[in-house]
C-alpha cells in the first residue's frame, strides 16, 4: 500500500506523537506530577503542530527539492499553522482564563447572597490552547530534525 511508503506523512505523524510524548516528562520535571492527559492535549512544550508541519515540509524539501511547488505549499502552510498557534489560539486560551475567572467570581457572588444554587457540574473552558513562541520554535526544530533522522529509514522505501 502506497500510504505506508509516504515519507512526509509518516514524518509528520511521528513528529506529532513524539512531541506529545515529550510533553509528559517535561511537565513532570516542572510540576512533579505525572499527567498522561498531555498525550492528547493542545498547547505545551514542544508544539506538536509545529513539529508536524515543519517535519512534513522538511521531508518534502528532501524528496522534491526546495524549488518544488510542493515545498512552497507546505512551507506556507507551516508558517500559517505556527503563526496561528502563537497568535489566535494562544489568545483564545487567555480569553478562556478570564472567562473561567468570571465564572468563579460569579459563583462566589451567588453563593454569598444565597439566591442561586451552585451548579455541581459546571464546566471550565480549556485554557491551554495555543503556544508560547519558544514552544513553537522547539516544535519546529523537532520536526526538522526528525525529517532528517527518518529519511534514511523511510525516505528510500
Amino acid at each position: 500500500m502506497e500510504i505506508f511508503q509516504n515519507y512526509p506523512l509518516w514524518t509528520a505523524l511521528i513528529a506529532i506523537v513524539l512531541a506529545q510524548a515529550i510533553k509528559i516528562p517535561l511537565a513532570f520535571i516542572a510540576t512533579r506530577k505525572l499527567d498522561l492527559s498531555l498525550l492528547t492535549s493542545t498547547g505545551g512544550m514542544p508544539s506538536s503542530h509545529s513539529a508536524a508541519v515543519t517535519g512534513v515540509s522538511t521531508a518534502i524539501a528532501i524528496e522534491h527539492g526546495l524549488d518544488s511547488s510542493l515545498f512552497a505549499i507546505s512551507a506556507v502552510f507551516a508558517v500559517i499553522v505556527m503563526f496561528d498557534a502563537t497568535g489566535v489560539r494562544r489568545h483564545a486560551g487567555y480569553h478562556a482564563t478570564v472567562l473561567n475567572q468570571l465564572v468563579l467570581d460569579f459563583n462566589r457572588l451567588v453563593e454569598e447572597v444565597k439566591t442561586w444554587p451552585k451548579k455541581e457540574n459546571e464546566q471550565k473552558l480549556k485554557e491551554l490552547l495555543g503556544h508560547q513562541p519558544i514552544e513553537v520554535f522547539f516544535g519546529a526544530v523537532l520536526g526538522i530534525i526528525l525529517a532528517f533522522v527518518l529519511y534514511p529509514l523511510l525516505g528510500s522505501i
